[in-house]
């Protein structure tokens, strides 16, 4: 089975970097890590698609991110 593209799989990621940018925002928040990706090579696309866009990131710490979703 194709593994699928970075830009499909992380749409929300890349949409949340574009609005960052967009808005003037100089940091993106997420609420958690896996949120970069899965593996190693998504992380680092992760990690230079934000600093590309020249933005700083934040992670929410553990203990203010609520419960995970299911």
């Amino acid at each position: 089975m194709p593994q699928p593209r970075y830009e499909d799989k992380f749409a929300g990621l890349l949409r949340a970097i574009a609005e960052a940018k967009t808005q003037g925002a100089d940091t993106i928040m997420i609420h958690r890590p896996e949120t970069l990706g899965n593996t190693y090579t998504e992380l680092i696309e992760s990690l230079n698609r934000i600093a590309a866009a020249k933005l700083r990131l934040m992670i929410l710490p553990p203990d203010q991110r609520g419960m995970p979703a299911t």
